[in-house]
């Protein structure tokens, strides 16, 4: 090798190394109390009531899988409401089939986000010791909730699960890059607990007492990251928060109606994510993603420069450098995908082309974070500026 190659090399590694740490504890739910005798005494003395708060804005499709997986836990919730944010499809409806009970949020009052009053509505309503928030679209393994209260006993606090990413159509793995990197700029899977925690708003359980005791959702009312702001506001009030990734525990399937919902979704969460998360966190993630387009352009400058003989000096080291290093960066994003997700082999071994979407999408989501200060989701506009909903349902 070249001193250039390993000037390059090391570079490349150093970043992997950097990145890596950031998920060295990539951590799942422990085993329901049933299967780990060390929980013996969490057996022994009944159990805190669980009222389940699902906030629902047009989710006709979704509740059913939901709800179902609730109906089959091995320790039952005490009561599931289903919030109604305005929906204009049978949400209401479909959740009355399913045997939750319905309250309607109804406009969301000045200065909050949708899902943030849905939340505030749910709890009031509610009267379990417990209370755990699921999006719509997750589902639970039969073991989940007991593991969820199990984890919630031993850590206290919030407990909070990203939940394993079910990815079924083409156009669905390009949600790849912002899954994991949603993980790494997270700082939740070091193995030295982050300065400032970070929380996932798809399932997310506390005490009651505890939330009232952290501001609850008022405290973070027009917040588009309600759920980044509920756990630094647990922080201040000097409450624990602790993270873990689905697994076979808890899934979710985002995004199903198509690349515009996707590119909605993310837009929304992607680029306030990264100024909300840690800077030492931000900078090593941000690191992991230059070196993927560093040996995307590389890999493909080679590759042509082989084949046609053009181009060689456009890039540094040699092509069989960066051959290595394509090899070894798809092999590591393989590693993370599986722990995150239902990723298909060709969103790691043709990782730039999900690189590309992550590089539109979070251009258009830093452009309407920053200079028009207001992003668009569920028929609503949410303005950043002033951090509350500026506009009602369509």
């Amino acid at each position: 090798m070249t001193p250039v190659d390993v000037v390059v090399a090391l570079l490349l590694l150093a970043a992997a190394a950097g990145a890596h740490r950031l998920v060295a504890d990539l951590r799942t739910l422990p085993p329901p109390p049933s299967l780990a005798p060390s929980l013996a005494p969490f057996l022994a003395k009944p159990l805190p009531t669980v009222s389940v708060v699902v906030p629902a804005r047009d989710e006709e499709g979704t509740l059913p899988h939901l709800l179902g997986s609730l109906r089959e836990q091995t320790v039952p919730p005490a009561e599931v409401v289903v919030v109604d944010d305005a929906s204009a499809d049978d949400t209401a409806g479909v959740a009355r089939a399913a045997g939750a009970r319905v309250v309607p949020a109804g406009t969301p009052p000045e200065g909050w986000t949708g899902k943030a009053w849905a939340c505030h509505v749910g709890a009031g309503a509610t009267r379990g010791e417990l209370l755990l928030f699921l999006d719509a679209d997750t589902v639970l393994a039969p073991d989940a909730l007991a593991a969820l209260v199990a984890a919630r006993a031993e850590r206290g606090g919030l407990v909070s699960v990203q939940p394993h990413h079910v990815v079924v159509r083409a156009y669905e793995q390009l949600s790849a890059y912002f899954n994991v990197v949603a993980v790494m700029a997270s700082s939740a899977f070091t193995r030295r607990p982050a300065t400032v925690p970070m929380a996932f708003g798809p399932c997310l359980l506390t005490s009651r007492g505890d939330l009232e005791r952290a501001g609850g959702h008022e405290g973070v009312r027009g917040e588009i990251l309600d759920d980044a702001a509920l756990a630094a506001a647990y922080f201040r009030a000097g409450l624990p928060v602790w993270c873990a990734v689905g697994g076979t525990s808890l899934r979710m399937r985002s995004y199903p109606g198509g690349i515009g919902q996707l590119a909605a979704g993310w837009t929304k969460n992607i680029a306030s994510g990264a100024s909300s998360a840690a800077p030492g966190a931000t900078l090593a993630t941000v690191a992991w993603v230059s070196a993927h387009h560093a040996v995307a352009v590389g890999a493909i400058v080679s590759l042509v420069a082989v084949t046609t003989g053009a181009g060689g000096a456009l890039v540094a080291g040699s092509p069989l450098l960066w051959a290595l290093a394509y090899l070894g960066t798809a092999l590591h994003l393989r590693w993370l995908l599986r722990r995150v997700g239902t990723f298909r082999w060709w969103a790691w071994l043709l990782f730039p082309l999900p690189l590309l979407a992550f590089d539109l999408i979070f251009a258009r989501s830093a452009a309407l974070t920053a200079v028009r200060r207001a992003v668009p989701w569920r028929g609503r506009e949410v303005d950043l500026a002033r951090g509350g909903s500026a506009g009602r349902a369509a």
